[in-house]
């Protein structure tokens, strides 16, 4: 028996899509199942892989997707990883028309036939690590950067501050993203990244900072500095739970 719904929670990431049913205290149901992002990836890719996913997992009421790009009311109003044919690409002015505008959470709905709530992959992910004190920043490093910012536990609308110019014009999605990440190496990376957040930390001003994401392990936490947690990947799944507390409603199968 359960005492509430039972959430499918979807993480998806430039190199991998993720998936578990949680109960309504946020432990996993089932085991991770987890499928490589294919590219080209246009909307009617993503929704059969995630498709495939749903049904390896066991039953669910509700459905969350953290998804890398960032997502107003459900729909697409922006995406680094999905426009390009494949990592480290320039991007396709075709994939951009498909992906811009596209109302992924009513898509969703009507595939899952359940409700479904869609946000930025940092947003969710970030709904289960904050502490709800103060101004709290949340990064997340995998194949780009994602950023959610939360005052006193609300999540505030999202901004796409990883798209701002870094170091030589790169954007810092770029810079610090997993493309670059093999190009220049371990060493210069991590550099790179510590540079960011002390941009991110100037812009915001945060009382604590927490990092995530694929490639959040790979920083040394003895070196990260003050007031920055490393968190586990995990996160973004968990998440899934928190993000159906907001205020915005749900897109049903039935809207």
């Amino acid at each position: 028996m359960t005492d509430g719904p039972l959430t499918l929670a979807i993480d998806v990431g430039g190199s991998g899509l993720k998936a578990t049913v949680l109960n309504h205290d946020g432990e996993m149901l089932s085991e991770r199942e987890r499928r490589e992002t294919p590219y080209p990836c246009t909307p009617p890719v993503l929704l059969d892989e995630l498709a495939t996913l749903a049904a390896s997992q066991p039953d669910y009421d509700r459905v969350s997707v953290g998804y890398p790009g960032a997502i107003r009311r459900g729909v697409v109003r922006d995406v680094t990883a999905f426009v390009r044919p494949a990592p480290g690409k320039p991007k396709d002015p075709k994939l951009i028309e498909q992906w811009i505008g596209y109302d992924l959470q009513s898509a969703l709905a009507q595939r899952f036939g359940k409700p479904v709530r869609v946000a930025n992959d940092a947003d969710v992910q970030g709904c289960a690590v904050v502490a709800g004190k103060g101004m709290e920043l949340v990064i997340t490093l995998g194949t780009g950067v994602g950023c959610a910012v939360f005052f006193d536990g609300v999540l505030l609308p999202h901004m796409e501050l990883s798209h701002g110019r870094f170091g030589d014009g790169m954007s810092i999605e770029v810079a610090c993203g997993e493309f670059e990440r093999h190009k220049v190496g371990k060493h210069d990376w991590r550099a790179r990244v510590l540079n960011a957040l002390d941009t991110f930390e100037e812009m915001v001003l945060p009382d604590h900072t927490f990092i995530g994401g694929g490639n959040a392990k790979k920083l040394d936490p003895d070196t990260i500095g003050a007031n920055r947690t490393i968190v586990p990947n995990a996160s973004g799944l968990l998440g899934g739970i928190k993000l159906w507390e907001r205020s915005e409603p749900p897109v049903s199968a039935t809207s």
